[in-house]
């Protein structure tokens, strides 16, 4: 019996297909591993998100949704690191460390609860000497000003009502290993 476990799907290729616009960052890079700054407190790091900005998105775009997602956790349900929700038409870009907190910057945005129960971005922290995570830093061009939600909403509830309104997603898709 191997232990070694299979590689979950990406939840963007399990989902209807939508057109993708242009995802950027100058802190992290598809495929690359994280800095530890962006890495939560627990493996040593200092739970920043990164920067990220985007360009290209449909014409019809009324407000965004970011969300950072690991399919690779041990959990048979992956692990929702960050969930922004309503982020204004006019927000293009996010800085490093946008993600710290309840409250934000962004006009009507707001951060629904993660994975480790924060209402804010939660740093990766893959068990130590597993393979490296991916972490799919996604950005929704969504076709309403707001998604019908609260605080209060889960991630799969957030993700349940971004599969009617997503018009477009842009991905980055980042690493971060802890060593043993």
């Amino acid at each position: 019996m191997s232990l070694e476990r299979a590689i979950p799907p990406d939840p963007y290729e399990v989902l209807p297909p939508v057109p993708s616009f242009t995802l950027t960052s100058d802190d992290v890079a598809n495929g690359e591993p994280m800095g530890t700054e962006f890495a939560h407190g627990s493996v040593g790091g200092e739970n920043l998100s990164p920067q990220l900005a985007w360009s290209g998105f449909p014409d019809e775009t009324r407000g965004f949704a970011v969300t950072c997602f690991d399919p690779d956790a041990p959990t048979g349900s992956g692990f929702w690191h960050w969930v922004l929700v309503n982020v204004p038409v006019e927000v293009t870009q996010l800085p490093r460390g946008a993600g710290g907190g309840a409250s934000t910057d962004v006009g009507a945005a707001f951060h629904v609860r993660n994975d480790y129960g924060d209402r804010a971005y939660g740093g990766a922290a893959p068990p130590a000497g597993d393979r490296p995570h991916r972490y799919v830093f996604a950005v929704h061009a969504l076709d309403v000003d707001q998604l019908p939600v609260t605080p209060e909403a889960t991630p799969a509830y957030v993700g349940f009502n971004l599969a009617f309104h997503t018009l477009a997603r842009a991905v980055i898709r980042p690493t971060y290993q802890v060593k043993e």
